[in-house]
């Protein structure tokens, strides 16, 4: 699941970027609103973390303006401040929740959790093809043989690839979602988890593969 968290305060921004990849969230750190609204304009988010508090544009500007241009992606605001009014004025634009500072580590994930399960759907959901299953809440990629508990970015390519089964997903495709558009990996990273992914499927004796389109993308080949 990707996230873009709105942050300026550098030290906040990079502990939170921290807790939320070690529980395999993959994060986008932006530092103001107007780079907020960039991100959100040329990117998909699965949920948003944005501080009220920014540079150029505050949080709520930012919260209405993406409502207003039909973008629904769950918000969790953050905020220093505790009064009723300032909660009002963000639950009113638009956000799904709201935390104030400073808060617990456990509390934010939960947050999270909870304003993003429509997008999950159930903890319990599966994703199947062929005689493959992958788990949503357990991230374990599974056959009648056995399994393997993916790790963050290899289950994200999995999901992608087994939501759209057929379907070529370009390379870039899979770096833009994933590492986000301005990360410093080579995109030769994508075919390392490709081959992770192939040589699991294969132990795991599935009877789908992942096929190559060369200079193109990948695509998840069901049995006919």
């Amino acid at each position: 699941m990707r996230l873009l968290l709105a942050e300026d305060e550098a030290a906040l921004s990079k502990a939170l970027k921290a807790i939320l990849e070690r529980n395999n969230y993959s994060v986008d750190a932006v530092y103001d609103g107007q780079e907020a609204l960039e991100y959100l304009k040329s990117d998909n988010y699965d949920g948003v973390i944005l501080d009220i508090m920014m540079p150029k544009i505050d949080g709520i500007t930012v919260l209405r303006t993406i409502r207003e241009q039909g973008n629904l992606v769950p918000v969790l605001l953050l905020t220093a401040k505790s009064e009723v009014d300032d909660k009002v004025l963000g639950l009113d634009a638009g956000a799904n929740d709201y935390l104030t500072k400073p808060f617990n580590s456990r509390e934010l994930l939960a947050r999270i959790r909870a304003m993003t399960r429509t997008q999950t759907a159930q903890a319990d959901s599966m994703l199947r093809a062929g005689n493959v299953t992958l788990n949503l809440a357990t991230y374990e990629l599974s056959t009648a043989s056995g399994s393997y508990r993916l790790a963050n970015k290899e289950f994200q390519m999995m999901e992608m690839l087994m939501r759209n089964p057929g379907n070529l997903i370009a390379t870039e495709r899979f770096m833009e979602k994933i590492w986000g558009y301005d990360s410093e990996a080579e995109i030769n990273v994508v075919w390392v988890y490709i081959s992770y992914l192939r040589k699991k499927l294969n132990a795991l004796g599935a009877d789908v593969k992942i096929n190559v389109k060369r200079n193109a993308g990948y695509m998840l080949v069901e049995p006919k």
